[in-house]
């Protein structure tokens, strides 16, 4: 399956997903995010039991959201944002990874980084933000989290393996394969287990209020477009009774 700036492979029990727009830098458009949404979805309900995020790029994972496109929704392509998903997400990083980058790949269940990589989170010196880093607030030390996003500096990735945002950390170019040697051996083991402890962990930790928003915004959303709203509606101008079919 591919898409304009997205690629979808399976193969093996793992699927991998991969940002393929090399010349923004993997800027995130708002279609991309959709694509995202759209890649997340088919894994979760395919046979696949591990994905991983990738980029075809070594250099930058992704430049951030793409302000000449700004994604308007992109909590929708975000893992336990826009979506919940019980099977694994590995993210595989190298580069500087910023801005929505941030947010996306560190709400995925698993990191591997390059030594060289870096995560940055520029919006206090752009003057533009959305909020929903403040949910890594949950996923690393508080302090860390205020320092990253209030001084917009990088956060290296050895800083970042310290400190437990990272599983694994590689030589440069290995992240790929060491990300596919972790979703294999995930994806060998008991996949009933593997679904539940993960729940069972992240609802251990609890959520953050911007997934509380978020989560609400897709109710309503789901509510608001559907075939029911539609034809309440159209039933409303008619003058008549509305039919509901729960879609």
């Amino acid at each position: 399956m591919q898409f304009d700036n997205i690629d979808y492979d399976e193969a093996d029990g793992i699927v991998e997903i991969t940002l393929r727009r090399p010349e923004k830098k993997n800027a995130l458009t708002a279609a991309m995010f959709r694509d995202l949404r759209t890649c997340f979805d088919t894994f979760a309900a395919g046979d696949a039991r591990v994905a991983i995020l990738k980029s075809v790029s070594n250099d930058v994972f992704c430049a951030g959201a793409d302000l000449n496109d700004p994604p308007e929704h992109f909590w929708q392509g975000v893992p336990e944002l826009g979506f919940r998903c019980d099977k694994p997400i590995i993210a595989a990083l190298s580069g500087k990874v910023i801005g929505a980058g941030v947010v996306l790949t560190q709400m995925c269940d698993l990191v591997v980084m390059t030594d060289d990589a870096s995560l940055i989170y520029p919006e206090a010196k752009v003057g533009v933000a959305k909020g929903a880093v403040s949910i890594l607030a949950r996923r690393m030390p508080l302090r860390l989290a205020l320092e990253m996003m209030m001084t917009g500096e990088p956060l290296t990735a050895e800083r970042a393996y310290a400190v437990g945002l990272a599983n694994r950390l590689v030589p440069a170019g290995q992240h790929v394969v060491e990300a596919r040697k972790l979703a294999a051996g995930i994806a060998a083991n008991a996949p009933l287990v593997v679904t539940m402890l993960k729940r069972m962990a992240l609802d251990a930790v609890g959520d953050a209020p911007m997934q509380t928003q978020y989560e609400l915004m897709s109710r309503v959303d789901t509510v608001l477009n559907s075939q029911d709203a539609a034809d309440a509606l159209a039933a409303f101008k008619d003058k008549r009774k509305p039919v509901f079919n729960g879609r």
